[in-house]
């Protein structure tokens, strides 16, 4: 049973990677062991900022964030995230968020002050068992809001008394709306019960808002338990958190307008997901790159596939095949069975895929014993591994053309334009103008776009522009 809390509406890269960068694999994998998983993601579609939004732009609160959380499923969709069992929102859920405020209430942990009803920090000597912190870090002004009517300035509100200008509901205390961090017990309560598996979110929630959840939660019901908690890393541009408050952020739309979104994927999980995430051009090109290789690689595998019969294929396959299978396969399970280390499981790509191209290309792969069985069995390890991760598409020579297109578009030429390029090289060859030759290469590939000659003529992949090969080179 997974539940994961997502504190807002608006779909941003640096959101991405703290509210379901750990959920790209982690239902998959669970699934893929055969456990029955039970994944709950919560929206708010209720709190301050969400309404000081909606009344800038004169709209029902509830409305808009209903807008954005469709944007969000639809960004979710693109990036082969898997869809929740159940996905709650916060103004769908009012009696099960004032149920618990009551018997939080009834036990003893909460009071009640003009209409707002507050929790008691001093009555949960756990508090801050989660983050590590103590009551006396949180200075007034800080992390809680200066009032006076507070027992203790640490006190959070459970439910907020109806003002001007806001959406609210009745309850027992009064009209009001709820407070933020009782919304994620409430939901996570009625779909999981109190005690589940794993609850995820970003590291930012881990202080106060998971904090708060846990304290909340265990004084509503005793036996309140969570054996996981995962918390993701920020997405950063110069080792500064994005954000909005800063101004360097990106949508999902705006970065997967000119990378395919499985690229965006596969660097999203290059990184671990507890580690910060560095945006930058080079590292959306390398991705890029690299699942094109990956792609490729399995297309130009299908293709022998298909020119021999399934029939006539034999039961084994050469032993060294099984090793490097065996091997591969073991390196999927230890990695990610260790804390979702979908970076190693990226890296252990390389041994299978080089077999592949060996086996396809060149000379002596091509004269191996078994050499098709040995092809079938490799790449359908691939797949099951990519299935895994959210990275196997429904067609590889779709995706291919695709990512061509995206290239295309990052260079600003055209299909046509590229061809004429390659058409004006190859006469320059033939009439033995190499320098114009290696300038018409060089141009293209500053952009992004590799030529490769073969005995069947001269075609075209993309590839990391030039500036930034020798920017990665200038990393590395």
């Amino acid at each position: 049973m997974f539940a994961e809390s997502l504190p807002t509406i608006s779909v941003t890269l640096a959101m991405l990677a703290s509210m379901s960068l750990s959920t790209f694999s982690i239902v998959r994998y669970l699934k893929h062991l055969g456990y029955q998983v039970c994944y709950v993601r919560n929206f708010t579609d209720v709190d301050d900022k969400i309404i000081n939004r909606a009344n800038e732009l004169g709209e029902d609160p509830i409305s808009l964030s209903r807008r954005f959380c469709e944007e969000f499923n639809q960004d979710m969709s693109y990036l082969q995230c898997l869809p929740p069992s159940v996905e709650p929102r916060v103004s769908d859920h009012m009696p099960q968020i004032k149920d618990m405020i009551k018997k939080i209430i009834d036990n003893g942990y909460a009071y009640i002050v003009d209409g707002d009803v507050y929790f008691t920090v001093d009555k949960f000597p756990e508090y801050g068992r989660l983050s590590g912190r103590k009551l006396e870090d949180n200075r007034a002004g800080e992390r809680v809001a200066v009032d006076s009517r507070k027992k203790n300035p640490a006190d959070f509100a459970l439910w907020k008394s109806a003002k001007e200008g806001e959406p609210f509901w009745d309850s027992p205390w009064g009209p009001g709306r709820p407070g933020w961090h009782i919304e994620c017990s409430a939901m996570s309560a009625a779909y999981l019960g109190y005690s589940f598996d794993i609850h995820g979110g970003g590291m930012d929630l881990v202080f106060p808002h998971h904090e708060n959840e846990i304290a909340q939660s265990c004084a509503a019901c005793e036996q309140t338990n969570i054996s996981y908690w995962i918390h993701n890393g920020f997405v950063t541009i110069d080792s500064e958190k994005m954000s909005k408050s800063l101004g360097n952020f990106f949508t999902i739309r705006q970065v997967i307008d000119v990378y395919h979104p499985l690229a965006l994927r596969l660097f999203l999980l290059s990184t671990h997901y507890r580690s910060p995430v560095n945006y930058s051009d080079v590292q959306l090109e390398s991705a890029s790159d690299r699942i094109f290789y990956i792609y490729q690689t399995l297309l130009d595998c299908e293709d022998v596939l298909s020119q021999h019969d399934e029939a006539t294929r034999k039961d084994s396959i050469p032993p060294d095949t099984v090793d490097g299978i065996n091997k591969f396969h073991n390196v999927v399970v230890a990695s990610m069975s260790d804390d979702l280390r979908t970076p190693d499981v990226l890296a252990a790509l390389s041994d299978p895929l080089k077999t592949i191209n060996d086996l396809v290309h060149t000379r002596k792969g091509k004269k191996q014993n078994l050499r098709i069985e040995s092809l079938a069995a490799l790449e359908k390890t691939i797949r099951n591994v990519l299935s895994i991760l959210g990275l196997m598409p429904a067609s590889y020579s779709e995706i291919l053309h695709q990512l061509r297109e995206k290239a295309l578009k990052r260079a600003k030429l055209t299909e046509n334009q590229v061809l004429q390029k390659i058409e004006e090289r190859t006469i320059a060859r033939k009439n033995k103008e190499y320098e114009k030759s290696d300038a018409i290469r060089k141009d293209l590939a500053a952009v992004g776009i590799t030529l490769m000659d073969s005995p069947d003529g001269t075609t075209w992949r993309p590839a990391v522009p030039l500036a930034l090969q020798e920017q990665q080179v200038t990393e590395t």
